[in-house]
């Protein structure tokens, strides 16, 4: 059985259990501030768990992508070294909301496996929750009895809380679970050793396959568990687990999941995978490494520094370092393993498909940018042994500095360091780390509080912003959150007429009021489905009833840009072709900034043409035409486009400005009518990615302005160069003059140095066999340079400084013969640094050239006595 007929028997089953199939979420996380990548296939529900939403369908069933890099659930060290971890995966699961509970999920699971997969039975072993005294929970007989009726009681173990007690935090549902394991070691090793005395012991061929958790309770604040009122059932298998055991293999990368990728490697580089150890888990690095990659940016997640742009890029930057460490790869190759992954994975994953020439041309650029990194790291180090000749062991501070600054991994530097016969100090490396992960949880640091009900019986807040500015709201539940020592609140409504932050519009602000009294919004943010207000403090009356407004001018000026957004994706694709795809976006009140794919800088024609289209249409004044509620495949019907990366629900809204120009499935707020934004003007365009380029733009009043600004900068130069016709010609005649005045100064400089050149030679004066130059020069920075050279040239044993006074700034330059570096120990460094402070200044450079700035003009004579001193 091939890996898509594993996956897709999976989804026939449950089918046949009345499970709805749906999608995988994205992998990249963008309305839950707890989480930026899913991790668990259970992520996307996790507003069911928590009561904030209602479930579509009662019974659900999908394969879901997961990503596990940090905190909690990190299997980053182990991918490569084992045969069963990975970073990205596909978890394969069966939900129930408040429906089917243990009987059934237990007798599906053995249905499945061992009757439909035909999974031997003998090889299968179940653990159930033992139980835990702290929490007050005893041993999870109800599941244990239901797996009695399946598999022999020595085959069921009883787990401890760490291993069969899921939880969703510190806080929130949580329950028991039952784990299934398989044990496919080969006969000999089973009778050896029984495979229950194996089972949680990191076995590399008696692993977990699945995991069946039943959610009955909620975890508080105050660690206290409570009873939810409805039961859910949460299943996750891991697909690549289940395949490696139904195509008979030991090792996750042995099947068709990852041989077609090892396979190209193996041809890219000319090593044969199972030769050697080193270069076998290389390859199952860079393996499980481009999946993940290749998935973030498919979902819109581009390499970046920052939150989790740096962990994509931190995972591409892992697998290029044990391609150019155990393959020998010192070129870009990653991005050529794009066709292998797929054609093995994009039938059933078409973002990738689609979106492949992307993917590979951010995986090249970031390729090509690390091996940059390497190689100056390289120099770094090379550097470093030249400078500390004496030393058996590299400074752990110096090995932190490589890695903090310049992205160079530390096993390298082990490496390189074992390679000269020489250690590395680890544990100032590690002090330095430590502090660095210690600032990085600091600045991150957030405490929730439990959520106090104020009101029961709200489900859900209604969002009427569409419609309405100001409305008469409910606080339904709150809580305090503490964060960088700042305390705040999160209010939830009944209703709401605030905005909150998602699809890269901006949350909206306002206030609510009672009375006299008024609590400002500072901030609207979505938690998953659940609709935040962040206040700064609490109404006095909690319960009573509120006048929430929204500002008005600041919310109109945000929808301005983002119905123009619109309108400027429509035009990018009219006037650059049907490839266009938005790959992020901000709306704020100030301006519009939209990422979109392109392969090219945008010429001023092609901006000029995306302008004009936008404000003809600004100007025909377009009715807005909104429909909500709109089935999915009704919307694509209507030519709505769904993003790659985006979550959208069974209905959609789709948002039209004349019929065939732009249709977009949209939550934000628009214009009633384009005529409303006034005008659009792009104020920037760059490349933010390999394929990816962003504009900047603005509209109404600032658009205005920024024209207005700009005129009245041309009318000002016009009056400059005396109201001439053409006023480009103009400045560029004036540029030409300049820069020939400008090489007429440096040929007489250069003239005027050649001169002053002779006249040093003679003034030299020899002092211990050394000769010594020092003069105040009337010459630019460049021309002392050039003069320094060619006097080094010519006078032997040359100790020269030459000070000038430039626009009032005061330089000074050391030039020292090369034997007098090597042979008298002298460095034209210290020597600056010692001058500098003469002329209240500061300066550096090489041990043979030296430069300095001050501001004391008055010092240079005091610099040139101190250097005669030295000598």
């Amino acid at each position: 059985m091939d890996s898509k007929q594993v996956r897709q028997t999976f989804f026939d089953f449950f089918k046949s259990k009345n499970h709805k199939i749906v999608p995988s979420a994205p992998m990249v996380v963008k309305n839950d501030p707890t989480l930026m990548f899913t991790n668990a296939g259970m992520n996307q529900f996790k507003d069911i768990f928590l009561g904030h939403s209602k479930p579509s369908h009662s019974r659900i069933a999908d394969s879901q992508k997961c990503l596990r890099v940090s905190g909690k659930h990190n299997d980053l060290d182990e991918v490569g070294h084992d045969t069963y971890h990975h970073t990205m995966f596909e978890m394969l699961g069966n939900w129930s909301f408040g429906d089917y509970f243990k009987k059934e999920a237990i007798a599906w699971a053995w249905e499945l496996l061992a009757g439909v997969y035909n999974i031997k039975k003998e090889n299968l072993y179940i653990t159930v929750f033992g139980g835990d005294e702290a929490d007050g929970l005893e041993k999870d007989m109800e599941a244990y009895n239901f797996w009695k009726e399946f598999v022999p009681e020595e085959r069921i173990l009883f787990g401890s809380k760490k291993d069969n007690f899921w939880e969703m935090g510190e806080s929130g549902p949580c329950g028991p679970c039952s784990e299934i394991h398989v044990d496919i070691r080969d006969e000999a090793d089973k009778k050896k050793v029984a495979g229950c005395d194996l089972v949680n012991q990191d076995h590399p061929e008696v692993i977990e396959i699945w995991n069946l958790v039943f959610i009955e309770f909620n975890r508080k604040a105050d660690g206290v568990l409570e009873p939810l009122p409805s039961k859910h059932v949460d299943t996750g298998m891991g697909f690549e687990r289940l395949t490696m055991v139904l195509q008979d293999k030991k090792s996750n990368y042995d099947t068709d999941i990852f041989q077609g990728i090892i396979k190209e490697m193996e041809n890219i580089s000319g090593m044969r995978y199972g030769a050697n150890l080193e270069a076998d888990i290389a390859m199952r690095v860079i393996a499980d490494h481009l999946r993940a990659v290749a998935f973030a940016i498919a979902d819109g997640q581009l390499p970046s520094n920052v939150k989790a742009g740096y962990v994509i890029r931190r995972i591409l930057r892992r697998a290029v370092r044990y391609g150019y460490t155990f393959l020998g790869m010192q070129e870009p190759f990653i991005n050529e393993l794009v066709p292998a992954l797929v054609e093995k994975m994009g039938d059933h994953f078409p973002e990738i498909k689609s979106q492949q020439e992307l993917i590979r041309k951010v995986i090249a650029e970031e390729e090509q940018s690390f091996l940059k990194t390497l190689s100056l790291g390289i120099k770094k180090f090379e550097q470093y042994l030249k400078s500390n000749p004496e030393k058996k062991t590299i400074d752990g501070d110096f090995a932190f500095e490589l890695f903090d600054t310049y992205g160079f991994p530390i096993d390298l530097t082990q490496l390189l360091a074992r390679e000269k016969s020489l250690d590395v100090e680890m544990d100032g490396f590690m002090k330095g780390l430590e502090a660095q992960k210690s600032r990085s949880r600091k600045a991150a640091e957030k405490e929730s509080g439990d959520w106090i009900v104020v009101k029961e019986g709200v489900d859900k807040t209604e969002f009427i912003g569409y419609d309405n500015i100001e409305a008469e709201v409910e606080i339904v539940k709150y809580r305090i959150v503490t964060e960088k020592k700042k305390e705040f609140y999160q209010l939830v409504f009944d209703v709401t007429p605030f905005y909150a932050e998602s699809g890269g519009q901006v949350g909206d602000r306002g206030y609510i009021a009672f009375g006299e009294e008024k609590i400002f919004i500072e901030d609207t943010q979505k938690e998953n489905d659940l609709i935040i207000h962040i206040a700064k403090k609490l109404p006095s009356s909690i319960d009573a009833k509120f006048k929430a407004v929204v500002d008005g001018e600041k919310q109109k000026l945000t929808t301005n840009n983002h119905s123009a957004t619109h309108l400027m994706n429509a035009a990018l694709k009219q006037v650059l072709g049907s490839h266009i795809e938005q790959k992020g976006s901000l709306v704020d009140d100030k301006h519009l900034r939209f990422d979109f794919s392109h392969f090219s800088k945008l010429t001023d024609k092609e901006i000029e043409k995306i302008e004009k289209i936008v404000n003809e249409k600004i100007r025909e004044n377009i009715l807005l035409d909104e429909k909500r509620d709109v089935l999915m495949d009704e919307a694509l019907d209507m030519g709505a486009t769904a993003l790659f990366g985006e979550k959208y629900g069974d209905k959609v809204r789709v948002i039209t400005f004349d019929k065939g120009f732009s249709v977009e499935l949209c939550g934000g707020t628009h214009v009633p009518a384009t005529g409303q934004i006034g005008q659009f003007k792009i104020v920037s365009e760059s490349a933010i990615a390999a394929g990816v380029r962003r504009i900047e733009a603005i509209t109404a009043g600032r658009a205005e302005q920024y024209v207005d600004e700009h005129i009245a900068v041309v009318r000002e130069l016009k009056g400059v160069l005396k109201n001439p016709k053409d006023i480009a010609k103009s400045v560029q005649a004036l540029i030409e003059q300049n820069n020939q005045l400008q090489k007429q100064i440096a040929a007489m400089n250069s003239e005027k140095a050649l001169q002053l050149k002779d006249t040093l030679i003679d003034r030299a004066e020899n002092i211990n066999g050394i000769n010594f130059i020092a003069q105040k020069v009337d010459l630019e920075p460049n021309s002392i340079r050039d003069l320094a050279f060619k006097l080094n040239k010519e006078v032997e044993n040359m100790f020269l400084v030459l000070g000038a006074v430039n626009n009032g700034k005061v330089t000074l330059t050391v030039m020292l013969s090369e034997n007098l570096v090597k042979e008298k120990g002298l460095n034209a460094g210290t020597v600056i640094r010692d001058l500098a402070r003469e002329i209240g200044g500061g300066g550096g450079g090489q041990p043979h050239f030296a430069t300095a700035g001050g501001k004391n003009p008055s010092g240079l004579e005091k610099a040139f006595a101190r250097a005669k001193e030295m000598i």
